[in-house]
């Protein structure tokens, strides 16, 4: 069901349910259908005074979306991707002269933004901006849009740094929404947190599947372990979406008062450890954690549950609906077990790049489509994971992919983080180093152990810093040109290991 039809018969059948909470705001179903209809009308009149298309030349109206989390962002996000309406997500916490470069690209008709408990429309082609104030009476209904039309755009990082927009049509989510549901058994009493940006794909898709199963979504502006745990009690929240760092941090803080409300976690971005699964076992101890693989061009890829392999490289098998093909350099499938690049084919596959995309990642071999990742197949199904696109490190002529090296780090117990990259090196071409956050527990003796029996030498980080407390990024990643710039400058939140 669309989003905006689903919140609509909401309103109609249980308009006074809680539908969205974020730091002291709390909007029903009926509030949030009201102040959607009182947006979706300000866009329409908006676009009467538009003198520019977009990139999108007439296929849809593309409206910006740069509020970042804010309370109004459901029903900034439902009106902006009503009938005929696209929304582009730009995260506000992007520098400035990043988003004017996505702008300068897309040319949206219309912009919708923050500005303190409200939200501005602006009409850049006709220099046009209003504040937008409440509907004065009834707010017209918000009509849902056709399954071909495109009605998102998001962002994602290309192999050259700039962000790439990736767009898709209504068709893709509406079958992954409905296969969704089932598959995480979502009902009108999942009430969901997630505290990462609501610009990006992991914590925007939580925000659509929680409404349009009728439950109650809570979010926060920002990240905060102490907080988040406050809020999770206070609101008996039954299910998490989160990357791991976040659980690391919450399950730090929550071993010695276990939080027995929730009953799902699910988590998306990395691989999580068998050390990571025992301390959310302590300290969500009702809680079914749940992991899935995916990208932003391609959805849902493969999805892991407690009774799949949990080895450093395994992440679960094919998602309902979703089928993985290995196929080597000639197109070919490969045998299982034998490594090549990891192509699915399904109804979830978006339609590609827009706004010139960098000529490499997301591509077609007939129906099936890729990001570039390299893994293989077990005869049971079980997808690995070996390399990420465009993340191969060639060192001394040997080819190294850092994921690898970063899950056998995390393997090796007392480690909350880690950081592995590459450094130019005048005889090697490059070398491998590593940032680590310690946990408790931490031994270096046996991290150098660990290395020894899963790596060879030649896969070990030549340079280790530790780091106590790892910058990350709006979405609780780890920010890894921080750290970059951090070892250049030579900051003294780096200590030497190696």
């Amino acid at each position: 069901m669309p989003l905006a039809e689903a919140v609509a018969l909401h309103a109609r059948e249980r308009p006074h349910a809680p539908a969205f909470r974020m730091e002291g705001r709390v909007f029903t179903f009926g509030e949030l259908a009201a102040e959607a209809g009182g947006i979706f009308a300000a866009v329409q009149r908006s676009a009467a005074e538009v003198s520019e298309r977009s990139i999108l030349s007439g296929r849809a109206r593309l409206v910006s979306l740069e509020t970042g989390n804010h309370p109004l962002f459901p029903a900034a996000f439902i009106a902006a991707t009503a009938a005929g309406h696209c929304a582009a997500l730009i995260d506000p916490h992007l520098p400035e002269i990043a988003r004017q470069r996505m702008k300068e690209r897309l040319r949206p008709e219309v912009v919708i933004r923050a500005e303190g408990d409200l939200l501005r429309i602006d009409v850049p082609s006709a220099g046009h901006s209003r504040l937008l104030q409440g509907a004065a009476g009834p707010s017209p209904a918000v009509r849902a849009g056709n399954g071909g039309e495109p009605f998102l755009v998001v962002f994602t990082s290309g192999t050259t740094g700039e962000p790439k927009a990736i767009i898709r049509n209504r068709r893709s989510w509406r079958v992954s929404l409905e296969t969704g549901k089932g598959f995480f058994r979502l009902g009108s009493e999942t009430t969901t947190y997630a505290p990462g940006p609501l610009a990006h794909g992991l914590t925007l898709y939580a925000l659509a599947e929680t409404m349009t199963a009728g439950a109650e979504f809570v979010g926060a502006r920002h990240f905060e372990a102490d907080q988040s745990l406050a809020t999770i009690a206070a609101f008996r929240a039954k299910r998490l979406v989160l990357v791991p760092t976040m659980l690391r941090r919450l399950c730090e803080r929550a071993a010695r008062s276990p939080l027995t409300s929730i009953r799902q976690i699910t988590i998306a971005g990395a691989k999580l450890t068998p050390a990571d699964r025992e301390a959310a076992r302590v300290a969500f101890p009702n809680a079914q954690v749940t992991e899935y693989y995916g990208a932003s061009e391609l959805g849902f890829i493969s999805v892991s549950q407690a009774m799949d392999r949990h080895t450093p490289t395994a992440v679960g098998k094919a998602f309902p609906g979703v089928h993985l093909a290995i196929l080597g350099e000639n197109g070919d499938r490969v045998p299982a077990g034998e490594a090549g690049m990891i192509f699915v084919e399904s109804e979830l596959v978006s339609e590609g790049y827009i706004a010139g995309g960098d000529g490499a990642g997301f591509r077609r071999h007939g129906k099936r489509a890729t990001v570039g990742d390299l893994g293989f197949l077990d005869e049971d199904g079980t997808l690995h994971l070996i390399g990420r696109a465009g993340g191969m490190v060639v060192s001394g002529g040997n080819n190294i992919y850092p994921s690898e090296v970063e899950s056998v780090i995390l393997g090796a117990g007392g480690v909350n983080a880690v950081f592995v990259f590459d450094l130019d090196h005048p005889d090697l071409g490059s070398e491998l180093a590593a940032v680590v956050e310690p946990g408790g527990g931490f031994d270096r003796a046996a991290l150098e152990a660990h290395l020894a029996a899963a790596l060879p030498r030649y896969k070990h980080p030549r340079k280790i810093w530790l780091c106590r407390n790892m910058p990350m990024t709006a979405s609780g990643k780890l920010a890894a040109g921080e750290l970059r710039r951090w070892i250049a400058e030579e900051n003294t939140a780096l200590e030497r290991l190696a």
